[in-house]
């Protein structure tokens, strides 16, 4: 039996069209995570039991209505049903609206196509924002930490073109940044963080000769940031950074400076963790994988490293993982 003092996690099911399912199904079951936490799984029951079976999956299913109404046995896994009755029929592989309403109904209650989002006609550009909106917090407070292994990374910008992402850069926003991931950081259990920030242009800048952005936006950002008593340095060039040791996170200015290490550092194994909002949100940095939907491929590494990365915090915070 599971324990009682285990931390519960719920676990959205993402596009039901894609492998959401399956990496959660195959996460919920994994030895870690059951070992560290008890896992409730949120999305169409009919759905997830129809990826199950396509992908060759002999597991049992517990719909609940309630978490209070979850048995923890380790042979059962717990999914609170969250019915949406325009997927009865819904082939795998491909976008619809039904599956990007589907999508957010299960995160709001695991990956997500955002096709499918934008088809259902539903504003979206990444649960940080999403998660603002659903916990009322201001969406210029929230961003996104990419976590591999030991690695952080937090992105000052996400969703962007880089020239509206540019636009956004100021000293606040940069500062904002830094503060979010010392105080996500102290969560983790990092009693005194050391963060690295990385500058916007090549080579940080090259004082002054590729930009001035360094020396008018993130310089005094950090300046401002040591002043509030956290330990913070940079800018430093954001294509070398990532070889500094000691940090216990890095902070970018662009989705591509972060994403770009992330992917080639850890493929389909990064865990995204939304920060800056009440609830501690975990999500995968990979696609939803409509090519290999329902064929029993799908690798869930990174959705049990977003398991394992919730699991480790603090037992008052409320925390959801989804396959993004």
């Amino acid at each position: 039996m599971m324990s009682r003092d285990k931390p519960r996690i719920a676990v959205a099911a993402g596009d039901p069209a894609g492998i959401g399912s399956e990496i959660s199904i195959k996460a919920a079951l994994d030895a870690r995570v059951r070992d560290a936490c008890d896992p409730v799984m949120v999305g169409d029951a009919g759905v997830i039991e129809r990826h199950a079976r396509a992908c060759g999956m002999n597991i049992e299913l517990r719909t609940i209505r309630r978490v209070a109404d979850a048995v923890w046995a380790r042979a059962a896994i717990n999914v609170l049903d969250c019915g949406q009755p325009d997927l009865a029929s819904l082939p795998f592989g491909t976008t619809s609206a039904a599956s990007g309403r589907a999508s957010l109904a299960f995160a709001a209650a695991a990956p997500q196509n955002e096709t499918s989002i934008a088809l259902a006609g539903i504003p979206f550009d990444g649960y940080p924002s999403f998660l603002a909106r659903e916990t009322g917090t201001d969406p210029n407070d929230v961003y996104l930490m990419l976590c591999l292994g030991g690695m952080r990374i937090t992105h000052a910008t996400l969703h962007q073109s880089v020239r509206q992402a540019i636009a956004m850069l100021t000293p606040d926003k940069v500062l904002g940044t830094i503060r979010a991931t010392d105080r996500a950081l102290r969560k983790l259990g990092i009693e005194a963080p050391r963060i690295a920030v990385g500058g916007l242009n090549p080579h940080a800048g090259e004082g002054g000769l590729f930009g001035s952005e360094e020396r008018d936006i993130i310089r005094p950002a950090i300046e401002e940031a040591i002043a509030q008593g956290m330990n913070v340095e940079g800018p430093f060039a954001a294509d070398t950074m990532f070889h500094l040791r000691g940090f216990d996170a890095f902070v970018v200015m662009l989705h591509d400076h972060g994403h770009i290490a992330a992917k080639l550092l850890a493929p389909n194994a990064t865990a995204a963790l939304t920060i800056g909002t009440p609830i501690l949100f975990s999500s995968v940095a990979h696609g939803s994988g409509h090519h290999i939907a329902g064929k029993g491929r799908a690798d869930p590494a990174a959705m049990i490293a977003a398991l394992l990365l919730l699991a480790k915090t603090p037992r008052q915070i409320e925390l959801q993982a989804t396959p993004a």
